[in-house]
C-alpha cells in the first residue's frame, strides 16, 4: 500500500485509536488496522463494519446513567439521520432548542433526554406504528376511544365511530 500523500510506501499496524471523527471526545477503537507513511506522517485508519460501530456506540451512550452531553444529543440525532429541524419535529420543540442541546447553551430536559434514548433503542420499524407520528401529535390531549377484541391470536384493535 501506498501514501496517497507522497506515494511513498506506508507500513500498517494494529493500534488502539481515538475515534474523535464521530463526534464524541472518548471513543477509542481498540486494535484497528492504522497505515502510517515513514516518510511524510501521513496515517489513515481502516475501521470495519461502520454501520455496526455506530450502532454500538449509539447504544453505549443510551444505556449510560449520567445526562446526555451535548455532543452525545448530536451524535444520536445523526445516528437516527435526521436533520436538525427533523429531529426538532419528532421532539415537539422549535429548531432553536435543539441547537441550544447541541451546542450546549442548554441541557435537555429529563423527559426530552429519556425520549431520545427511547426513539434511538426503538428505531427499527414497529408494524402499524411509525416514530415519525411522533411528529405529528396534537397539542391538546383527549382521550383514547378504544374497542378491541380477542382471537386465537390475541387482542386486536377495532375501529370506533369519532
Amino acid at each position: 500500500m501506498k501514501c496517497p500523500a507522497c506515494d511513498k510506501p506506508m507500513t500498517s499496524a494494529r493500534e488502539n485509536y481515538n475515534y474523535s471523527a464521530c463526534g464524541l471526545p472518548h471513543v477509542t477503537l481498540k486494535g484497528v488496522e492504522v497505515r502510517r507513511c515513514g516518510e511524510c506522517g501521513e496515517h489513515e485508519v481502516v475501521i470495519p463494519r461502520m454501520t455496526e460501530l455506530h450502532q454500538a456506540i449509539a447504544m453505549a451512550v443510551v444505556t449510560k446513567k449520567a445526562r446526555l452531553t451535548a455532543a452525545e444529543v448530536k451524535f444520536l440525532r445523526k445516528h437516527l439521520a435526521w436533520s436538525g429541524a427533523d429531529f426538532a419535529r419528532h421532539m415537539g420543540v422549535a429548531p432553536e432548542t435543539v441547537s441550544r442541546w447541541e451546542n450546549g447553551r442548554e441541557p435537555m430536559g429529563a423527559v426530552a433526554d429519556r425520549l431520545l434514548r427511547l426513539m434511538v433503542v426503538t428505531q427499527a420499524p414497529k408494524p402499524g406504528y411509525a416514530i415519525a407520528a411522533l411528529a405529528e401529535l396534537e397539542d391538546e390531549p383527549a382521550p383514547a376511544r378504544l374497542k378491541l377484541a380477542a382471537d386465537r391470536s390475541g387482542w386486536h384493535t377495532e375501529p370506533v365511530a369519532a
